[in-house]
């Protein structure tokens, strides 16, 4: 990480100082450290950001504690549910504005270049950069972002409740476009939790009636109360069971759970030429049936947050007042916390860091 140079130009005036407080992951799987870090200076194309408030996603866990195959880079700052205001820009930023209201998100930048870029799947580009993993993000009171891929955040949003959309939101929009599911059809979300209740107001917005499965009686509450029309808690009820009773099987599952059961519980609750998508990214394998998944056509699919497009579809979803996350707000010096109750699945909705 750079420092702010000492003398900057007109655009960087709004960066008011050298240092910030961050959480950064000092040692993989130890607790994160509240500390002083140097301001970042924004390079060409990228913007200063002063951040405002920051969801706290279940892949900010996974990055501090190093659990998947790509390893994050050091001494990160996690965070990509980033909501603030630009205060400096970089050379040769010509689409952003100081002032403007932006989002850092996890898709942090891709090559715009190869294949995957050139026809719509930006997600898939192996050069991208993720926000708070290979680049640092924002759980600190600044943060850096690309011009190309920053969200543009719609006038009169609220400040805490979007920040969930810019991960949650986006990721759960774009798992159920994949799951082919038509209005007045079936879905079936499973695990309703920071994204998982997210998904049920997003499948009723798109017009899906929608089953929720869970292991706590209070998010299944909390999925009622967003819409979903069955509910099962599959500690005490097999969902296939319950689901294949209460709508002949569904025509689309998301997976946002995060605990390998969720997905062997997906193929038994759907209907034949169903579509299964995985949001979730618990360790580990699954066990399917392949005589199962070829007899009834079940395609399984897997989803990773969306595209700039999917962004501005989603955001617009919350800005026409369709989508309310749940959100608690915290600060900075409980992230240590935050991430005991996350592993412990006792957050409901969304928790929301303010600076």
């Amino acid at each position: 990480m750079t420092t702010v140079a000492p003398t900057i130009n007109a655009a960087r005036a709004g960066a008011p100082t050298t240092t910030m407080r961050a959480a950064v992951v000092v040692t993989s799987g130890q607790p994160l450290v509240v500390e002083d870090v140097p301001v970042p200076t924004p390079g060409p194309g990228q913007a200063l950001v002063r951040v405002i408030a920051s969801g706290v996603c279940h892949t900010d866990l996974h990055a501090a504690r190093g659990d998947w195959p790509v390893a994050p880079k050091g001494h990160l700052i996690p965070g990509h549910e980033g909501y603030g205001e630009v205060v400096a820009l970089g050379d040769g930023v010509t689409t952003l504005e100081v002032g403007q209201k932006v989002g850092n998100a996890w898709l942090w930048s891709a090559c715009g270049v190869c294949q995957y870029c050139r026809t719509g799947w930006e997600t898939l580009c192996e050069q991208q950069q993720n926000g708070g993993y290979s680049v640092d993000g924002s759980f600190g009171e600044y943060m850096l972002v690309d011009e190309r891929y920053a969200a543009r955040i719609p006038d009169g949003a609220d400040p805490v409740e979007v920040a969930p959309i810019l991960c949650a939101g986006v990721t759960v929009y774009k798992g159920l476009k994949m799951t082919g599911v038509r209005p007045g059809e079936w879905v079936t979300i499973s695990g309703i939790g920071g994204l998982g209740h997210i998904a049920v107001q997003y499948a009723r917005a798109m017009g899906m009636r929608v089953a929720a499965v869970d292991v706590d009686d209070a998010k299944l509450d909390l999925a009622r109360r967003h819409g979903a029309e069955v509910t099962v808690n599959a500690t005490t009820t097999d969902p296939g069971e319950a689901i294949q009773a209460a709508t002949g099987g569904t025509h689309g599952v998301l997976v946002t759970a995060v605990h390998p059961k969720a997905f062997d519980q997906a193929l038994a609750v759907v209907r034949r030429g169903a579509t299964i998508v995985f949001n979730g990214l618990p360790p580990g394998t699954f066990d399917a049936d392949i005589f199962d998944i070829v007899l009834r056509a079940i395609t399984i699919r897997g989803s990773i947050v969306g595209t700039r497009q999917d962004m501005i579809e989603a955001l617009d979803f919350y800005a026409r007042g369709e989508i309310h996350p749940t959100v608690a707000v915290e600060s900075l010096d409980d992230i240590n916390d935050i991430f005991e109750r996350m592993e412990r699945g006792k957050i409901d909705g969304r928790i929301v860091m303010t600076y």
